[in-house]
């Protein structure tokens, strides 16, 4: 009696999510959701089953799910490997004319295609890409300047690191059309036909951005935004967003992903979410939960 009580009580628990889940899945059916796919979540074996899963089920249930992933840890574990030195400069990887080369033979050539597999197998139609594909990310040189109330303004070059101009949706557009879900290798190339390394968050913001997705997500190794206390911040707007920056309480490698977010939302995204990649089905349990697992960031909402 008491094991048919325990089954009765999971049941009705399963019921309890599914009835929970059917408004959200209502209201982004047909909808784009960007996703940035890195840190933990692309290196433990049962998050990247979970990942694949998840993306299988928001396709099943209608939404068109777009993947722009990440790749620093594969791609310096390939420079040690041929022992070639690498170097940073705010964050950022210095990527000279060889260390681009193997910069997008990585991210290209294995990273992608290791996703793109993954998900085939997993029961979606996968296409990788990269910026190159289509001209599907244009870029130019990324210019960064940098200053400090003890040092006069300067310049660093970074080599081949660049920003995103602009993306061409027609491509990600017809791919979804056609039953795919793309997988994008963060590189760019300019007028030229010269590679550029992206970073991943800035081409999710970018992507998510072109095509007015519906919710931009980021996959992070933390929570989320954290208070001063360290508690996880559950929703924000985008002043309360802006007034953590200027007290302060968002810092280090939190800037640009809270920044990339908030360009998104300006240029028309509903929400965007940095969750934690190391929760299994943070996916689902973000976009089809009442709280969610992350922080939300609101965008200007209609008439406001």
């Amino acid at each position: 009696m008491e094991n048919r009580e325990v089954r009765i009580k999971h049941h009705r628990m399963q019921a309890k999510m599914l009835m929970e889940a059917l408004p959200y899945i209502r209201r982004f059916r047909g909808e784009y959701g960007v996703i940035k796919y890195g840190g933990h979540a692309m290196a433990e074996e049962t998050l990247k089953r979970s990942f694949a899963m998840n993306v299988v089920m928001l396709k099943y249930v209608g939404i068109r799910p777009v993947i722009v992933h990440g790749g620093g840890p594969q791609i310096g574990e390939m420079l040690s490997a041929l022992n070639m030195e690498s170097s940073f400069r705010e964050g950022l990887r210095v990527t000279d004319e060889a260390t681009m080369d193997v910069v997008e033979m990585v991210l290209v050539g294995k990273v992608n295609k290791e996703i793109v597999g993954r998900l085939n197998m997993a029961g979606v139609r996968a296409v990788g890409l990269s910026g190159k594909d289509g001209r599907l990310i244009r870029a130019r040189k990324l210019q960064m300047l940098i200053s400090s109330p003890s040092q006069p303004s300067e310049f660093i070059d970074l080599g081949r690191v660049g920003e995103v101009l602009g993306v061409e949706t027609a491509l990600l557009e017809l791919m979804s059309r056609e039953d795919c879900v793309p997988v994008i290798a963060p590189t760019g190339v300019d007028d030229t036909g010269g590679t550029y390394n992206i970073n991943a968050d800035n081409v999710a913001g970018a992507v998510a951005a072109a095509l007015k997705a519906r919710r931009l997500l980021l996959l992070t190794d933390v929570p989320g935004i954290l208070s001063r206390d360290k508690e996880l911040i559950r929703s924000l707007t985008m002043k309360e967003t802006q007034r953590l920056f200027a007290d302060g309480t968002i810092t280090g490698g939190m800037i640009p992903k809270v920044a990339c977010c908030l360009e998104a939302l300006r240029a028309g995204v509903e929400k965007a979410m940095i969750l934690d990649g190391r929760v299994e089905n943070c996916i689902l349990l973000e976009l089809f939960t009442d709280t969610g697992v992350g922080t939300e960031i609101i965008g200007p909402q209609p008439g406001l």
